[in-house]
């Protein structure tokens, strides 16, 4: 059986501070170290069944409003960019929007699901 599973996750969360963000995210993985620097951007490691992931947040990655939240890896909770928005979403009650494909030759870059309240809805969104 192949997986579609991605190689990376990242998702967009609308109006959500850090420290709200990585609370959620230490409901979510066994430790969570928020490495000392950056203003906009963080480095962050988790755990997550015996594997160290690394992740990056970006405030205000697009415009005043939205906080990009990268995992760099396969190895975590979810498969695709639509699982892990949709539980973003739902544990942070906030709007969150994530590629509605991967990052394949031919797909529309401006085509992103919007998830809010429980509703997915496929969206253009240029980003740029």
């Amino acid at each position: 059986m192949t997986t579609n599973r991605h190689p990376d996750i990242e998702i967009y969360i609308k109006n959500c501070s850090l420290s709200t963000i990585t609370d959620w995210l230490k409901t979510r993985f066994d430790d969570v170290q928020v490495q000392p620097g950056g203003s906009l951007i963080h480095n962050i490691t988790v755990s997550y069944q015996g594997k160290t992931l690394s992740l990056m947040i970006h405030e205000k990655a697009v415009g005043k409003t939205w906080t990009s939240v990268w995992f760099r890896s396969d190895s975590t909770p979810w498969e695709k960019d639509l699982d892990c928005a949709a539980e973003a979403s739902e544990q942070l009650h906030t709007q969150v929007r994530c590629i509605a494909n991967g990052w394949s030759e031919g797909d529309d870059p401006d085509e992103w699901w919007r998830i809010e309240a429980g509703s997915v809805e496929k969206i253009q969104w240029g980003t740029d």
